[in-house]
């Protein structure tokens, strides 16, 4: 009979279901590993695993040799173990490689001290494998010998797991891409791109949240996204910067002067008027120490792959929802300016990943929702009668938001981004020379007026290459030949 051990262990025997695991682990005959359909891990070990006592500190010394971090269940644990309990287990082997990383671990989390009976001597060990987990810069710990190579602070720390598709989608080169497209294109075709794909990245981030811009808004935003990288980090995180920007990009009836101080949730109105909630933020009073804590994460990954801070902070950001409006936006408009500043694409370039978002809808959403669906039957709150939510178990969910993991994210920002730099924009810089081209054709056949040009092949391109015999009477200076024959130019330059 298997029996569980490590994380799974900790969390049926502590109740704290609101934790989900990416792997379990199990205590059998034989060493095996399973993939559930919902793509979680079953590992099971040899008998030579069981533990001695089988007490809750051997099980974190389980979790942390054979399985996955997960900061938030680890600080559930430890609330509800004691200081002294703690201390005797490390006081048995002080040196010790686990030891040494349970002891930091619960200062970290705990904010408690450890007193030591005796000094820890010898060489630092990284808390993190940098095997198994992209890490942060690290910090050093004198008092346990550890260099903290976490992604974060107390206040917010992402865990993101090394997975082998991950490992593969970081190795492709995407600045030489990018100069290669350059290469393959006119400079007039190439700038003609990006300036319409400036305008396209911005209609289609709107279209997300089913928003269609006023002129005005549509101006800002793409003045927005061709300032990137204009700010430091720090600046741009700051309140008084987002708010700004919030403001600029929602209807002034909805601008935020600061940072929520309310309950946010993201639901929408069946038929029948019955709500569903899909998203509960986390609670306003948590809000200001995971936007701080944002930005220590931010810094403490300076040393991570561009995609990788990207993900942090646009996900990260997306997650805290510190805005009643404008945080869809915010978050792909951080998604471009991380890339932009680090260099992953040059200046006055866009990578039009919501135009790909909202193409790939469904690939959007289950990367947003592997991080809202999970803890939303834990959450337990009331709603009054003007729809106000509030959170009724707060201190049993807040470690979810502060220690995510964005694995998932990750993944899923890398594969866009390859596909937009692979398929979507070549698909673009070759429609655009086509474009050209058959303009070109069309003047040297009839000598009419540009704007009519464009029109004609508008209406054209929305009909398969065939004129639409309802836009005749605006074209009634063409001859049926000629529309003939442009339809023929059409067919040969678009349709072949």
């Amino acid at each position: 009979m298997s029996v569980a051990i490590g994380n799974l262990w900790l969390k049926e025997n502590f109740n704290l279901h609101q934790f989900s695991l990416n792997s379990t682990s199990y205590i059998d005959s034989y060493n095996k590993t399973e993939v559930n359909t919902n793509g979680t891990i079953i590992l099971f070990f040899e008998k030579r695993y069981e533990l001695k006592s089988g007490s809750p500190l051997e099980h974190i010394v389980f979790s942390l040799k054979c399985e996955e971090l997960n900061l938030g269940l680890l600080k559930a644990v430890f609330e509800q173990l004691s200081l002294e309990e703690i201390t005797r287990f490390i006081q048995v082997s002080p040196r010790g490689k686990y030891e040494r990383k349970i002891g930091f671990l619960f200062e970290f989390l705990i904010g408690q001290q450890i007193n030591l009976s005796t000094e820890i001597t010898g060489n630092y060990i990284d808390l993190l494998d940098q095997e198994k987990y992209i890490t942060g810069l690290k910090i050093k710990s004198l008092k346990w010998k550890i260099d903290n190579n976490l992604l974060g602070s107390k206040e917010y720390c992402p865990i993101i797991r090394k997975t082998k598709e991950l490992k593969e989608l970081l190795l492709l080169d995407f600045p030489s891409e990018i100069k290669q497209l350059q290469q393959n294109y006119s400079p007039a075709v190439f700038n003609r791109a990006i300036s319409y794909l400036f305008t396209k990245e911005t209609r289609s981030s709107y279209e997300i949240e089913r928003e269609v811009p006023s002129p005005d808004r549509l101006e800002r935003f793409i003045g927005l996204l061709q300032q990137a990288g204009a700010q430091s980090l720090n600046d741009l995180l700051d309140e008084k910067s987002l708010v700004s920007y919030q403001n600029s990009i929602v209807d002034p009836r909805f601008s935020a002067t600061n940072f929520r101080d309310f309950q946010n949730y993201i639901g929408e109105n069946l038929p029948n008027f019955f709500e569903r909630i899909h998203y509960i933020c986390p609670t306003p009073e948590k809000v200001n120490s995971l936007m701080e804590g944002l930005k220590i994460s931010v810094n403490k990954s300076d040393n991570t792959h561009p995609i990788i801070k990207a993900a942090i902070i646009s996900f990260g950001f997306v997650f805290i929802h510190p805005f009643e409006d404008g945080n869809g936006r915010l978050h792909r408009f951080l998604i471009h300016d991380s890339f932009v500043r680090d260099k992953l694409i040059p200046n006055g370039f866009v990578i039009p990943v919501s135009v790909n978002m909202l193409n790939n809808r469904l690939d959007y959403d289950t990367a947003l929702e592997s991080f809202s669906k999970p803890i939303l039957p834990f959450i337990k709150y009331s709603k009054n009668e003007a729809g106000e939510l509030t959170v009724l178990n707060p201190l049993e969910i807040e470690s979810y938001y502060a220690y995510p993991d964005l694995t998932i994210q990750s993944v899923y920002l890398a594969r866009t981004v390859q596909k937009c730099v692979i398929e979507d924009m070549p698909t673009e810089l070759d429609f655009i020379q086509l474009y050209d081209e058959l303009k070109l054709e069309i003047q040297q056949l009839i000598d009419m007026p540009d704007k009519m040009i464009n029109r004609f092949i508008l209406f054209l391109h929305q009909n398969k290459g065939v004129f639409p015999k309802r836009r005749r009477e605006e074209f009634n200076k063409l001859t049926e030949d000629e529309i003939k024959q442009i339809e023929v130019i059409y067919f040969n330059l678009i349709e072949r």
